[in-house]
């Protein structure tokens, strides 16, 4: 069973990430990958990932372009450099897909919580955080995920965190 205890401080933990994001806008305009600082971050570095949002005729295509030490044991494999279809199976790609292209065409953050099949079976949460980030400040050109894994299936899981 899901504590309370492992909710609240994953949720602070993703509320600590999006601070950082927000204080990096400036004029309304989206953070890019170069101003992030891994030092402000660095506790939390095993679990961001960088995504890479490239166009593509039918859509986005997205990347992973780095994936944390801790995101292995979640995915069983290193998944840096892989795009979607190569991490998740159909259903998975297609819910990524459809939340990452969500961040890039509204330029604004998601959050949500996905089950997650372990290779030996178990199921487990992924409490997710996806912000937009912009080379020129307004177009995505990339994302910023920290993900956090917690013991208990998604559909059970309280939820206390709202999309921004």
């Amino acid at each position: 069973m899901l504590g309370k205890l492992e909710t609240s401080a994953s949720a602070r933990r993703h509320q600590e990430v999006f601070a950082y994001w927000a204080s990096l806008r400036r004029n309304g305009r989206l953070p890019s990958r170069a101003q992030l600082d891994p030092v402000q971050l660095k506790r939390l570095l095993p679990t961001i990932s960088l995504i890479d949002v490239v166009p593509h005729q039918a859509g986005h295509f997205f990347r992973q372009r780095l994936a944390g030490t801790g995101l292995y044991s979640v995915y069983g494999c290193e998944i840096t450099g892989r795009r979607l279809d190569e991490i998740y199976g159909e259903a998975e790609v297609s819910y990524w897909r459809e939340q990452l292209n969500q961040v890039v065409e509204t330029a604004r953050p998601a959050v949500g919580c996905q089950p997650v099949a372990s290779r030996s079976g178990s199921v487990s949460s992924l409490l997710w955080l996806r912000l937009p980030l912009a080379s020129d400040g307004m177009t995505v050109d990339m994302i910023l995920g920290f993900d956090v894994a917690l013991n208990a299936p998604a559909s059970r899981m309280p939820s206390g965190i709202r999309a921004a």
